[in-house]
């Protein structure tokens, strides 16, 4: 049976390309980066040369990427790395309500962990913008950072990063801006979407890179305590010795998303608007928030009468690879936390699908889909 993929906002399909610039440093001597011997030069050498693909990619110097591995560790080193650097005085971290669990999740552990710290939850609109009054009421001196996502990784919605920090820099002079990258990384320019930002996370398997390969990016210097210790690599920041072909693999990622972001943009927006309108013309079927700016591959849709789980299941059988939301949670069937912050109701909820394409899906894909998706709907009504 053919693979119909439309999960790559869970993981990108591996790229050829990223697999034959790892495949020198997956076998036989692979020196470790930080010796001397020529071995450890051609290692370090490489792993030189991806951090500045890495830096020219963001727009920020090569000096201010922490190789880490993956985005969650990333988002751990943004938000512990300044929270326990700050620890000595009151602080407040300041988060929005839709964020990765790797954001919500380490905000909440460093508020109960960090002797002084609380966190804050600024809520969003309908279509899942962060309300930005809301914002400026949560923000104080003491503010330490303030952690908003390019683009929601469920919904595809993209918040408004300039206004966002032009409203910190307004009542929290002192806070470090991190922003969640990762979803928004092969669609946008990152030298221009994240421009305000301090510090910005990514990850390379959305980007049809290895799996465990992340990055911590600083626009400039911030003092960072590190989680990871032990031996000082990273400029002292995150300790362990870097895993070569992981880097040389984001690296290769990252350039073929640069190299290809405007064809693919055009390609797979124009897939989006087709499958929009064709779900939408099914019965009770609703795109979630479709009058917000959101990323080209992403459509979420919310379907009634029936639950997410069941049409994926029938989905599966005819070959297609979607999700119901965050891929991120073991696989668990959990209620999605980006909706209800964004005031959707459970009932509606419980029928939402996330289908997200990449660069080379076709518009013969999106018609199979869509009409599976008919199918195993009327199926499911037609029981319950």
């Amino acid at each position: 049976m053919s693979i119909y993929y439309f999960d790559h906002a869970a993981s990108a399909p591996r790229r050829d390309e990223v697999a034959d610039a790892m495949a020198p440093f997956q076998h036989g001597i692979v020196g470790n980066p930080s010796g001397t011997h020529r071995a450890a030069r051609a290692a370090r050498r490489a792993v030189e040369e991806a951090r500045d693909d890495i830096a020219a990619f963001v727009g920020a110097p090569a000096r201010g990427v922490i190789f880490t591995g993956g985005g969650t560790e990333s988002c751990a080193l943004a938000l512990g790395g300044v929270a326990y650097q700050r620890r000595a005085a009151p602080q407040g971290l300041v988060v929005s309500a839709v964020e990765h669990h790797a954001v919500l999740e380490n905000a909440e552990r460093l508020a109960r962990d960090v002797p002084q710290c609380r966190v804050s939850f600024v809520g969003v609109d309908h279509d899942g913008v962060v309300d930005l009054d809301q914002l400026a009421a949560c923000l104080d001196a003491t503010t330490s950072v303030v952690s908003v996502m390019t683009a929601n990784n469920e919904t595809g919605v993209l918040q408004p990063l300039d206004a966002l920090a032009r409203v910190v820099r307004t009542h929290a002079p002192h806070a470090v801006l991190h922003t969640d990258a990762v979803a928004a990384a092969p669609w946008l320019d990152l030298s221009v979407a994240t421009a305000d930002m301090d510090l910005i996370s990514l990850c390379a398997h959305k980007l049809g890179g290895p799996v465990n390969a992340g990055v911590l990016v600083q626009r400039q210097k911030i003092a960072l305590t590190p989680m990871v210790l032990g031996g000082g690599q990273e400029q002292g920041i995150r300790g362990g010795t870097v895993d070569v072909a992981a880097v040389v693999g984001l690296a290769a990622a990252v350039r073929l998303a640069a190299a290809e972001r405007d064809e693919a943009v055009r390609h797979v927006t124009q897939l989006r608007s087709r499958m929009v309108a064709a779900l939408t013309a099914l019965s009770d079927v609703e795109i979630t928030a479709p009058h917000a700016a959101r990323l080209p591959g992403h459509v979420h849709v919310t379907i009634g009468g029936v639950v997410s789980d069941e049409v994926l299941f029938l989905l599966d059988q005819d070959g297609i690879c979607a999700s119901a939301a965050s891929s991120c949670s073991s696989g668990a069937a959990v209620a999605s936390h980006v909706l209800a912050a964004m005031g959707m109701s459970p009932d509606r909820a419980r029928g939402a699908i996330r289908f997200t394409m990449g660069a080379e899906t076709t518009a013969d894909d999106v018609d199979y889909v869509v009409a599976a998706v008919e199918r195993a709907v009327s199926r499911l009504r037609s029981t319950s």
